[in-house]
């Protein structure tokens, strides 16, 4: 009850900027969608960069932002395009900026787009189901910088690493997580649907639970520009911690023996108890 009543006043027109103007006498360095200008101006000179979902409602426009403050080469990622507005603003700046149809998780799409400086990614993470996925793929591309900006859900007090998944949501659940400022989103306004695939709202992720994926995919947050319900993050690509890989058939067989050896073969704590 206490978190809904957070979450309720957070999504209020006195509540949502009064929460700003704490977190501002805090000292916090406040993010909007707005900043992402000045986050693109300051890491592109001289960078190679992707844009990872490039063209929903901007029409590669962060892409070709990035390469006019320097970065080179830019490319662009998305699972669907080009848009006509991309292909105009394209030969109207004579720009260079390279469209490359894909989902970022298959390895082909990973393959084309190379090992780039930077990782731009806005507006994606949420709209997949398995965001640690994403995350491990931005990593394989990822150098040095990733810039992410996510919705998010405010903390949960006492429970950290805390998220929610939209589909399947009762209809009465769902209104709590809908945004008035956002219009319509696809997954909690109307619930799930089926044929708008990844347009879908999938996951509510609290900072703390963003902030765990991405240390597991590999990366260090280095600065934090918090909202209510959407976090910026700059990353710093780390040593992995976290990676699995397939044995091959002879090595396989070993660890089948070993585990059938095992006094704990069986013992797997899924039973009653």
């Amino acid at each position: 009850m206490i978190y809904r009543t957070k979450v309720r006043l957070l999504k209020s027109k006195k509540g949502n900027p009064a929460w700003r103007r704490w977190r501002a006498r805090r000292g916090d360095d406040l993010g909007s969608g707005e900043r992402l200008t000045e986050h693109i101006r300051e890491y592109a000179p001289g960078a190679s960069w992707v844009d990872v979902g490039c063209m929903w409602g901007v029409n590669g426009g962060h892409a070709f932002l990035a390469e006019e403050a320097g970065a080179d080469p830019v490319k662009g990622v998305d699972v669907f395009g080009p848009t006509p507005e991309f292909e105009q603003e394209k030969a109207a700046r004579g720009s260079n900026v390279e469209f490359i149809l894909g989902d970022v998780i298959d390895p082909a799409t990973i393959k084309r787009v190379g090992v780039v400086d930077v990782v731009f990614c806005a507006g994606v993470l949420y709209h997949h189901p398995s965001p640690f996925d994403v995350l491990v793929a931005l990593r394989r591309i990822c150098r040095q910088t990733l810039i992410l900006r996510t919705s998010t859900i405010p903390e949960v007090d006492g429970l950290p690493n805390a998220a929610v998944y939209f589909p399947g949501l009762p209809e009465t659940e769902r209104p709590l997580w809908n945004i008035p400022w956002l219009g319509t989103q696809v997954g909690i306004t109307d619930g799930f649907e089926l044929r708008e695939g990844y347009g879908n709202w999938f996951w509510g992720l609290s900072p703390s639970c963003l902030t765990s994926l991405l240390a597991t995919a590999g990366f260090r947050v280095v600065r934090r520009f918090p909202e209510a319900f959407v976090q910026t993050m700059v990353c710093e690509a780390v040593e992995v911690p976290f990676s699995h890989r397939m044995p091959n058939e002879a090595e396989a067989a070993v660890m089948g023996r070993e585990v059938s050896a095992s006094p704990e073969s069986g013992q797997d704590g899924a039973g009653g108890g």
